[in-house]
Order: C-alpha cells, then structure tokens, then sequence
C-alpha cells in the first residue's frame, strides 16, 4: 500500500470562446504579489491548482466560476492575477508567485490528474497541492504505472520540459511477458510503428531474461502509453511499468506514495535539460 503524507507536515520527503477581458474589482492581499499578467480563466485555474483546463472548463461552463463577483460561463474570458479576484464555489482561488519543483513516487492505481470527476484516487492526493497552489504534474503516467512523477508550478518550465524540441530522456523499466529476442529488442531501438505513427530512437537494454523479461526503455517521446504500446507492438505485453528517471531526476530510494521537493542543483539540471540556462524558471 502507499502511504499518503500529512498535507499539514513541512517535509522534504514526504505526502492535493472570446477574448472578453473582466473589469477588474482592485487588487486584494489575498492575490498576492504580481503575476505573468492578463491569463485565460481556465489556464488561471489549472495554474492555481483548481482543476484541469478541460475540467475547469465544466466548472465555467456550470456557472461556479466567479470574477470580481460576476458568474462567467463564456470560454476565453481573460482574468489578470494580479488584479482580478476568482472564486469556485464561493473560495477565492491564487496563484502562487513563488515557483516550486518537486517529485512524487506514483503507486499504481493514480490517474495523473489534480481533480477527477469519477471520484477516482488521484495524484493530487499525494501532493501537497494546498501548500502550493498550481502544483500539476509534467506529463502523465497512466494509472496502472508506477515511478517518478515531476511536478511544478511553473507552466513555462513544464512546457519546456516536455516539449519534442529538447527530447528529454524519460527511462522505465519494463516487465513483459515473455522474453524479446534480439530482433524485437533491436525493433523498439529503432523504432517500431504504432497507430499514431513510428517511434523514435529507443535506448533499450534487456536485464532479466526471465520466465518474463524486464526492460530497460529510455524515450524522449511522450505519447499516451507509448512503452506499453511499443512492448505490444513487438508481441510482448507490458505486465508492469516503472518510471526511475525523468531527464537528470533518479527517483532513487524516495519511498511509493511519497514526495520531495527538488533542491537547487536539480532545478539547475533540470532549467539545463529545458533549454533554460540562466533563466528564472523557478
């Protein structure tokens, strides 16, 4: 079972359209300090940890979105952090200023998510989402995945990390049925083609051969259960799946169903791996 950490415990390891522009309503001291400027109201939501963009959408589209006291419903209105005043439900909702990185070891039976409108477990229970508002996670692991999971405040930051121009290395180790020959194994190393289209480059090492394999993958792609697949692709199911590193971050001993945040030489490393040197990602 994975143990969940106190959501009121300071630890280092440990535990959730138009282009209308809404008159602002004055700046209030629960805003806190300035911000990006002028977003849309679903992006400001995700941003403060509220929901995702397509759920916080639901959330206006149902009227329980409020701006300066005024229900929006329409798509595209822009709010300004630093001046506008959002309440869900009656809360009044921030976005932090102070940027944050951290890493939670995910058990399996989380969907990546920080809300889900099924009531199932999500990741966002693990998390100290409370603490920092518009903590999300970079990327997605499915639900039956276990590993490594990054999660920022700062949405240029995980924009960097997962975009195809910087191929960050994410690397599993796969459990599959069966043992791959060298065909196979050569096959997800260069690539093998899927529905969506052939896979790049793989780094892929065979470690136990068996009565079923294990796996090390290494990709620099992102598509939905694009380990899992390439394993199918190749006639070997994916039996379990673990992520133990995401760019220069080792999971390392970090218990399941804890976190930790990143200390500043990983945020450098990582800044590095976005192409962001000497930036303020963070």
């Amino acid at each position: 079972m994975s143990r969940r950490s106190p959501k009121n415990q300071d630890r280092r390891s440990g535990r959730h359209g138009t282009d209308q522009q809404v008159p602002a309503a004055g700046r209030t001291a629960a805003m806190g300090p300035a911000q990006d400027g002028p977003m849309r109201l679903q992006r400001f939501l995700a941003r403060a940890g509220v929901a995702s963009r397509r759920a916080s959408e639901e959330l206006i589209a149902a009227g329980r979105v409020l701006v300066n006291g005024q229900p929006v419903q329409k798509m595209g209105v822009k709010v300004d952090p630093d001046h506008d005043v959002v309440q869900v439900d009656g809360k009044v909702v921030t976005v932090s200023q102070e940027h944050v990185a951290l890493m939670l070891h995910k058990p399996a039976g989380y969907v990546t998510t920080m809300s889900d409108p099924q009531g199932r477990a999500c990741v966002a229970d693990l998390v100290p989402a409370e603490r920092f508002p518009g903590l999300y996670p970079v990327g997605r692991l499915d639900r039956d995945t276990t590993g490594l999971l990054l999660f920022v405040t700062d949405g240029g930051l995980g924009n960097q990390l997962l975009h195809p121009s910087h191929h960050v290395l994410k690397r599993y180790l796969a459990q599959v049925r069966g043992v791959p020959s060298r065909h196979q194994v050569h096959l997800l190393r260069t690539g093998v083609k899927l529905e969506d289209g052939m896979t790049a480059p793989a780094e892929v090492e065979l470690l136990d051969c068996g009565p079923d394999a294990t796996l090390s993958i290494g990709i620099r792609e992102g598509r939905n259960r694009q380990v899992r697949r390439m394993c199918d692709a190749v006639g070997h199911e994916c039996l379990a799946l673990h992520r133990s590193s995401f760019g220069p971050l080792e999971l390392g001993d970090l218990p399941e169903g804890e976190w930790r945040l990143l200390d500043e030489g990983e945020l450098d490393l990582l800044r590095q791996v976005a192409g962001m040197e000497g930036g303020t990602a963070l």
